[in-house]
């Protein structure tokens, strides 16, 4: 087959690669990250699917790919020593951040420290105000002395961020200019191509991780197009961006902070496709790997996008309700809540005795106790183990192999004995302490937006989204579960399914009533223009115009839809009554028209027509032998026996639980009090039974 299209999906346990033929059928395998080199992981995968479907990787023409190099570089402390040139008298913005404190009864609480070191982080003297004019022109020998400073101190990128320069760029662009005329070499972003927006600290912040995972990304991204072409693949590769949407990886390397989250936003976006062929309008995705869990909302039939997120606190999230224990990035990106709750998340007791899940992960070397590969620590795939959730022998179809006497040995050693419960006792416990932490993953896009998790449909993926994917839904009062096929790869399948865009951001401050239309039109021509700049198109992007809009005097802004094409009377009272519907959703209330609206920011978001995704999926369902094993349902259960089967032996018909369902992708776990039918995507539909108190 000429020209096929596979997509690759790196974790920080396995390492997922999908396949959709022309006629729908998809293939997957899971191979083991290799995070010494993740490239070898892509590769030995892509090697054994096409092995497996009869196609040549030199015939391969397009990657699509998901990493967490850049989240990683983030979270572990490992990007680059990043210098930052600022207006003077601004040098400590990163320092002072917002008056946000995400742990209210913890008054020695320290705020992370700023990804730029305040010796590396020097003034300019230049000045702009607020309406664009020069104050203070750039002293350019001041950008000079600063990149001689910036030489000596081994600095591998430079982040560049002006006061008001989003209003008059020329003196951040001759910044720039100079400096890379002067440290060849060096990774040089502004803010102005970053996010040219109002707001100094988020400015300031997501042009510093631009810079900061720029030089890791960069590395990463050539090393993976060199070795495959030493593989003999010469395929282009495409990243999912944190907005859904995948670009070229030319145009990562420029902005790299763009995919910091594009692993869990190909979930969902996968979700968001299957949702549309079931004609589920609103859905909770649920997507739990071996380091992370993350939760995301589809509303009305549509991906929800965050107006802010942080990356790197002890909960990456969106919005100012939970926020201030990470680093601003204000970049377009799905509304994704993340917790470091997931397979290989390594358990623990604090001082006070109770225990504790994660952030702090086994990854896939060594790996839960359970592979053998020298973990001691327990983590929570070993007290699913312990349970009977999880097979004692192999998962992966046999791949990876099991030792269930060493999950019991960790685990009886570190929480079981020093609390004085039994081996599943303690299992059950951390079973659930798990699922409470990641409860609040869901909570953040839901309870946390307005929303009432009991509304939505859950979407549950991921390695371990079948296995805690109904305990979570009954603790939300969720009633009804869908396991999508592939499940454990789902967000490679994701990717497969994402359409090439690219979403691009100006600011534009004015009143509402007092809008310029064309002014506001011209501005949204230029985002036009960048966006097909970035998807390598001219003239036939798809659009979807948003506005970024506030009350008068607000500090947060929310990010509508356009109603109509243009700015017109008609559409500035749609906008305004649609703001204020979403202020009161969000907020429970909004104010009455005497409260002026004014817009901050126009958004655009372009797609490429060209771009073809799969209408439907097709897997195919090989018939398993049926057994059985003795599961752990809690104290109010104890020990049942329990049907183990394969997603085909779950007929159109629904069964009552207890039944785990094993698959090569991962595993489904059906409660005694749930049902489960397979319906005609052939999903797994798990209904809840109510609880009568």
């Amino acid at each position: 087959m000429e020209g096929w299209r596979l997509a690759s999906d790196i974790g920080g346990t396995f390492t997922d690669i999908a396949f959709i033929a022309e006629d729908g059928l998809l293939s997957t395998i899971k191979v083991p990250s290799t995070p010494q080199n993740y490239a070898k992981g892509v590769i030995e995968g892509s090697k054994a699917l096409a092995s497996a479907c009869d196609l040549e990787v030199a015939e391969l023409t397009e990657m699509a790919h998901g990493c967490t190099v850049a989240t990683n570089a983030i979270l572990e402390g490992k990007g680059a020593r990043v210098a930052l040139l600022t207006t003077a008298g601004f040098r400590d913005v990163l320092e002072l951040r917002r008056i946000r404190v995400p742990r209210l009864y913890e008054p020695l609480y320290v705020k992370p420290s700023p990804l730029v070191a305040r010796e590396l982080r020097l003034e300019v003297r230049e000045r702009v105000g607020a309406d664009g004019s020069v104050i203070v022109p750039l002293i350019e020998d001041d950008v000079r002395k600063a990149a001689e400073l910036i030489a000596r101190s081994g600095a591998e990128a430079v982040a560049v961020c002006f006061l008001h320069s989003y209003r008059f760029p020329d003196h951040e662009r001759r910044a720039g200019t100079l400096l890379r005329r002067l440290l060849p070499g060096c990774f040089v972003t502004l803010s102005v191509d970053v996010l040219p927006q109002i707001r100094e600290y988020e400015r300031t912040s997501t042009t510093v991780v631009n810079a900061y995972v720029g030089p890791p990304v960069k590395r990463y991204l050539e090393s993976l197009e060199a070795d495959l072409a030493v593989a003999g693949c010469k395929a282009r590769i495409s990243v999912m961006q944190s907005s859904g949407g995948s670009i070229s990886s030319a145009s990562v390397k420029e902005m790299p902070a763009q995919i910091v989250e594009c692993g869990p936003a190909a979930g969902v976006v996968g979700a968001a496709h299957l949702a549309r062929l079931m004609d589920i309008r609103n859905a909770i995705t649920f997507d739990m790997g071996g380091t992370t869990a993350k939760a995301s909302l589809i509303e009305d039939g549509d991906v929800i996008f965050a107006e802010e997120y942080e990356i790197g606190a002890s909960m990456s999230t969106a919005g100012a309700v939970a926020g201030g224990g990470g680093y601003a990035l204000k970049l377009p990106v799905i509304d994704i809540s993340e917790v470091g709750a997931g397979g290989g998340s390594i358990v623990r007791l604090d001082r006070a005795r109770a225990i504790k899940i994660g952030p702090d992960s086994a990854g896939a070397a060594p790996g839960p106790a359970a592979y053998g590969l020298g973990g001691e620590e327990p983590t929570v795939t070993d007290a699913n183990i312990v349970l009977g959730f999880l097979n004692p022998r192999h998962l992966a179809g046999g791949t990876v192999r099991i030792d269930a006497s060493l999950s019991r040995a960790a685990l009886k050693r570190a929480i079981a004995s020093p609390l004085g419960v039994s081996l599943h006792e303690a299992a059950y416990g951390v079973h659930g302490v798990a699922n409470a932490t990641m409860a609040r993953a869901i909570k953040a896009v839901t309870t946390y937006r307005g929303r009432n998790p009991r509304d939505f449909v859950m979407f549950a993926f991921g390695g371990n989204g079948g296995v805690h994917g109904a305990s979570i839904a009954r603790s939300l009062e969720i009633s009804r579960i869908i396991v999508p096929p592939a499940a454990g790869v789902f967000s490679a399948v994701g990717l497969l399914l994402a359409a090439r865009s690219v979403a691009v951001v100006s600011a534009f401050v004015s009143l509402l009533d007092e809008l310029d239309e064309s002014a506001a039109e011209q501005a949204y021509v230029q985002l036009r223009r960048g966006a097909e700049r970035l998807l390598g198109i001219s003239g036939k992007a798809k659009c979807t115009r948003q506005v970024e809009m506030r009350y008068v005097g607000q500090a947060f802004e929310l990010t509508i839809d356009f109603g109509v094409d243009g700015l017109v009377t008609e559409a500035r009272k749609d906008l305004r009554a649609r703001f204020d519907a979403e202020h009161a959703r969000r907020f429970g209330h909004c104010f009455d028209e005497h409260n002026a609206v004014e817009i901050v920011a126009l958004r655009l978001r372009a797609s490429d027509p060209d771009h073809v995704v799969p209408d439907r999926l097709r897997h195919a369902l090989k018939p398993s032998e049926r057994t059985s094993r003795l599961v752990w349902f809690g104290k109010r259960h104890g020990f049942m026996e329990t049907a183990v089967v394969g997603r085909a032996e779950i007929t159109r018909e629904k069964q009552t639980g207890p039944i785990i369902v094993e698959e090569y992708e991962g595993t489904t776990v059906v409660p005694p009090d749930a049902s489960v039918f397979r319906d005609e995507f052939d999903n797994l539909v798990l209904d809840l039974q109510r609880e009568i108190a």
